[in-house]
C-alpha cells in the first residue's frame, strides 16, 4: 500500500491521516488523458451550456456548504465566518463569470469584410478567442476556496471553454477532495464530460502534471520559491506553455501628513484590522506603512502597536508558514535601525499561533533587508521627513500587488509626484482605504509587476478569463465552417464589425 496523505489543525498542531494516497504518474496521465478528450467536447458546447455548468458549480458548493465550511476549519485554523465569506465570493465569481459568458464580450470577436483598400484588395479576416486547451491549476493554503480547488483560476479557465486538473494543496488535502466532489456533482448535473473536472494530489505528482504534452497552461498562487520550481519542470517541456503566477507581495501603505492629522487614530485601527485579518495570510495585507515623522507619528505608533497587541494571536496555516514567519520576524528585527514596538511573546498552546507584531524603522535607514514580505500578522512602520525622502525608500520596496494613499484634498497636490511611482510599482491603488478584501468584478485588477506576479493578467474578475485563451483567425472560411459568433447574422454578443463596434442591441440581439 503506497502511503497516505496526512493533514494537520494548525490550530492544536494535531496529524491525521486522510486516507488519500498521492496519485501516482500513471494516474496523472489518464486523468489528463480524459481533460484532452473533454476538452474537444467542451469547444464544441455552447455558450449558453458553459454558463449552466458554471452555476451548477455554484448551486453545488452552495448545497455542500456547512461539510466545506468544517473541513476547511480544521484543516486551515481559519474562522468559519471568514470561509462562510469566501465561499459565498467564490459562488459569486462562478455565477458573474457565467453572465459573462453569455454576454460574450470576452471573445473580442472581430469581422473584416472583403473589400476594396488603399493597398489594393483584402481578404475576409474574422478573429475571435478560443481555448487553449487542459489547464492545470495550482491553489494557494491562505483561501481555501477563493484560490484553490473551486478558486478564481478554476472559474476562469472553465469559464474560458477549457478542461481543469487541479493539484490539491498538501496544507488542505481534506477541504481539496470534498471541494472537488462538490464540482464534479454540479458538472455531472448538466452533463459535463467526464474530464471536464480533475484532481491529483502530492507533490511530485504536481510536476508530473505541469510536464504532461497536453497541459496547455499553468495557473498558481503561492510562493516565489515554489513557482520557480514549476516553472523550472514547464521549461522543460518540448512545448512552452504559459505560466500564471501570483508570487509575492509587501503593498506599501503610505500617510500623508493631512490624513495623519485628520484620521490618525481611525487609521491606526483600520490598518491593524488590515494586518491581522486572517492571521495576516493575505496576498494583499499592508506589509510596510510610511509615516510623516514627528509627534503625531509617535502617537500614531502607539495606538497601532496597541490595536495590534490588543487583537487575538495569529493561527498560521500550516508549519511551512510558521518557520517562514519566524524567519521574516528574525531577519527585520535584525535589519539596522528596527526597534519593536509589540512584544515577542508566543501564545501559549501546542498549535501554530502567533503573535501580531508592530516593527518600527527611520526611511533614511530603509534598505531591501527591511521590505522583505513577512507573510503573517506584521507591519513595518516607516517614517519619513519629506516626500523626496519618501519616494527614495519606496525604492526599496519590491513591486506590489498593490499600493495605498491615505491622503485628504489639501494634500493632493504634493503626491502629485507621487502617482507615477506607486502606479510603476503596483497593479492597484488604494485611496483612503485598505487593500485586503478584493472585489470580484469586471473592473478589478489583481496583479502587478514581478515579483508579485509574472503577467500582465489579472487572477480576479471577469477579465482573468483571458488568460486561458488564445486568438484564432478565419481567412475567406465558408461560413458554414465559421464559429456562429463569427457569422454575418449572429447578433447575440458585441462585436468589431469593419471597425465599428456593433453592441448587442444596435445588432437586433437580445
Amino acid at each position: 500500500m503506497p502511503e497516505t496523505l496526512t493533514t494537520t489543525d494548525p490550530r492544536t498542531g494535531t496529524r491525521s491521516d486522510t486516507g488519500i494516497a498521492p496519485t501516482s504518474g500513471d494516474e496523472v496521465a489518464v486523468i489528463v488523458a480524459r481533460a484532452k478528450d473533454a476538452a474537444q467536447e467542451i469547444a464544441s458546447r455552447s455558450r449558453a451550456w458553459r454558463a449552466r455548468l458554471l452555476d451548477g458549480l455554484a448551486d453545488s458548493l452552495e448545497e455542500h456548504r456547512d461539510r466545506l465550511v468544517s473541513t476547511a476549519e480544521t484543516e486551515t485554523g481559519l474562522t468559519a465566518a471568514r470561509l462562510e465569506g469566501e465561499l459565498s465570493r467564490t459562488t459569486f465569481q462562478l455565477r458573474l463569470f457565467g453572465e459573462a459568458v453569455r454576454e460574450g464580450g470576452f471573445l473580442e470577436a472581430a469581422i473584416d469584410h472583403a473589400t476594396e483598400t488603399p493597398l489594393g484588395r483584402q481578404p475576409d479576416v474574422r478573429r475571435m478567442l478560443v481555448p487553449v486547451g487542459p489547464v492545470a491549476v495550482f491553489g494557494s493554503s491562505n483561501f481555501p476556496f477563493a484560490f484553490s480547488v473551486p478558486g478564481g483560476d478554476t472559474a476562469s479557465a472553465l469559464a474560458a471553454g477549457n478542461p481543469v486538473v487541479v493539484k490539491a494543496h498538501s496544507a488542505h488535502p481534506l477541504t481539496s477532495k470534498v471541494s472537488y466532489e462538490a464540482l464534479r456533482a454540479g458538472a455531472e448535473r448538466v452533463d459535463a464530460p467526464e474530464g471536464t473536472l480533475g484532481i491529483v494530489f502530492g507533490q511530485q505528482a504536481g510536476v508530473t502534471l505541469v510536464e504532461h504534452a497536453a497541459i496547455a497552461a499553468v495557473g498558481f498562487t503561492g510562493s516565489l520559491g515554489a513557482a520557480q520550481h514549476l516553472r523550472a519542470a514547464i521549461e522543460g517541456r518540448p512545448r512552452p506553455i504559459p505560466f500564471y503566477g501570483e508570487l509575492q507581495s509587501v503593498n506599501p501603505l503610505v500617510i500623508t501628513e493631512a490624513a495623519l492629522r485628520a484620521r490618525g487614530a481611525e487609521i491606526a485601527v483600520g490598518l491593524s484590522s488590515s494586518i491581522t485579518a486572517s492571521g495576516g495570510q493575505l496576498c494583499t495585507k499592508p506589509g510596510i506603512a510610511f509615516v510623516p515623522a514627528g509627534d503625531a507619528a509617535d502617537q500614531f505608533a502607539r495606538r497601532l502597536g496597541d490595536a495590534v497587541g490588543a487583537s487575538d494571536p495569529g493561527v498560521l496555516l500550516n508549519e511551512r508558514v510558521l518557520a517562514s514567519f519566524g524567519e521574516s520576524v528574525a531577519s527585520l528585527e535584525a535589519a539596522p535601525g528596527v526597534i519593536a514596538l509589540t512584544g515577542a511573546t508566543t501564545p501559549d498552546g501546542t498549535g501554530f499561533s502567533v503573535a501580531p507584531r508592530v516593527l518600527r524603522v527611520q526611511a533614511r535607514d530603509l534598505t531591501t533587508a527591511h521590505t522583505i514580505e513577512a507573510f503573517g500578522p506584521l507591519v513595518l512602520v516607516v517614517d519619513y521627513h519629506d516626500v523626496d525622502e519618501l519616494a527614495v525608500a519606496l525604492a526599496q520596496v519590491p513591486h506590489s500587488l498593490t499600493a495605498t494613499l491615505h491622503v485628504e484634498d489639501t494634500d493632493l497636490g504634493r503626491i502629485v509626484e507621487l502617482l507615477p511611482v506607486l502606479q510603476e510599482a503596483s497593479g492597484r491603488i488604494v485611496f483612503n482605504g485598505y487593500p485586503t478584501g478584493v472585489r470580484v468584478s469586471w473592473a478589478q485588477h489583481h496583479g502587478g509587476p514581478w515579483p508579485a506576479t509574472n503577467t500582465v493578467h489579472t487572477s480576479v474578475g471577469v477579465t482573468a478569463i483571458r488568460r486561458f485563451l488564445r486568438p484564432l483567425a478565419w481567412q475567406n472560411a465558408p461560413e458554414t465552417l465559421l464559429p456562429e459568433e463569427l457569422r454575418d447574422d449572429f447578433a447575440e454578443i458585441p462585436r468589431r464589425v469593419d471597425g465599428a463596434l456593433i453592441t448587442t442591441s444596435r445588432s437586433g440581439g437580445s
